[in-house]
């Protein structure tokens, strides 16, 4: 099987490359980007994404803060052993370990899309970062239910125990419109150079077989009865017309956290970083603002209630 992607080819024409790193922690050898300065943001792509994906939002953020933004383990670049269990508390745990052992950053936001929310919810939870503000692009919170969840666990499993699967599935992505037509029926719509980077992370069979073992070993129960102790304030933006995470499940998530608000992203679907990061970065910076000032005030004994 070939390489995730090869950083000799493929780095010089991906987003930010002049901002990439590779670190070394946990037997992983995390691709890492790091823009900016001021105190440290931390951004988590979804399953079967990348750094790119916060290609327009990574550079609006790094205007006030150091933005950190790794590849997950076997996702593009970064690269994890064949032993590495991709479940969602391992995943976060690596993390942790990525961001103190390595880094050293303690991250004041921190914000994932889709799966990568669930990623650092479950590292706020385990105690291995203490954000101010913790943000949810498209989160994927709620857990399956029904005939989804009786079907979708085991056939992720068993595919991710195939290496043809991963091979067929990066077959099917040199079709020109397979990767376009599958953002589209989450209600994204994106421009051309974002589907052409999707579409080389479908092609690489590893990429693809990481995303498989994700998905097999991906359970969000233990999240979801967790999530009402979750510290930080909770800023859930959702697409108007996400179709994977859809918006009743948004509003479900943020009435299970303890303290959450929502923010909807309209004319949206799954990928509001991308589709509209200009409306994402005002979001974040306003909701940490006006939090900050929220606590101010609480400490604050002379202030007007």
């Amino acid at each position: 099987m070939s390489p995730a992607l090869d950083w000799r080819t493929d780095g010089p024409r991906w987003p930010h490359s002049q901002h990439s790193r590779f670190v070394a922690s946990g037997g992983i050898t995390w691709h890492v980007q790091v823009m900016g300065a001021g105190p440290p943001l931390l951004l988590v792509h979804g399953t079967a994404a990348s750094t790119h994906s916060f290609r327009a939002l990574l550079p609006l953020l790094a205007r006030r803060f150091t933005v950190v933004a790794p590849d997950l383990p076997g996702h593009a670049f970064s690269t994890a052993p064949p032993d590495f269990d991709p479940s969602l508390p391992s995943t976060a745990a690596a993390l942790g370990r990525l961001l103190r052992d390595q880094l050293g950053l303690a991250p004041v936001v921190a914000a994932g899309h889709s799966a990568g929310a669930a990623v650092v919810a479950r590292l706020a939870l385990d105690g291995g970062i203490a954000p101010r503000l913790l943000v949810a692009i498209a989160g994927a919170f709620v857990p399956l239910r029904g005939l989804a969840a009786s079907l979708f666990g085991p056939a992720a499993r068993l595919l991710s125990r195939s290496p043809l699967a991963a091979q067929l599935v990066a077959l099917s992505a040199r079709e020109p419109d397979s990767v376009a037509a599958m953002l589209r029926s989450m209600g994204a719509t994106i421009d051309r150079d974002g589907v052409a980077l999707y579409a080389r992370l479908a092609r690489s069979p590893a990429h693809v077989a990481a995303v498989l073992g994700m998905l097999a070993r991906w359970d969000l129960e233990p999240l979801w009865a967790d999530l009402p102790r979750l510290a930080p304030r909770l800023l859930v933006v959702a697409g108007e017309l996400d179709r994977a995470v859809p918006l009743f499940q948004q509003r479900e998530t943020v009435a299970r956290a303890r303290d959450a608000r929502l923010a909807i992203v309209r004319g949206a679907g799954h990928l509001p970083h991308e589709e509209q990061p200009d409306t994402v970065a005002r979001l974040i910076l306003d909701e940490l603002d006006a939090h900050e000032a929220e606590l101010r005030d609480a400490n604050d004994p002379g202030s007007p209630s």
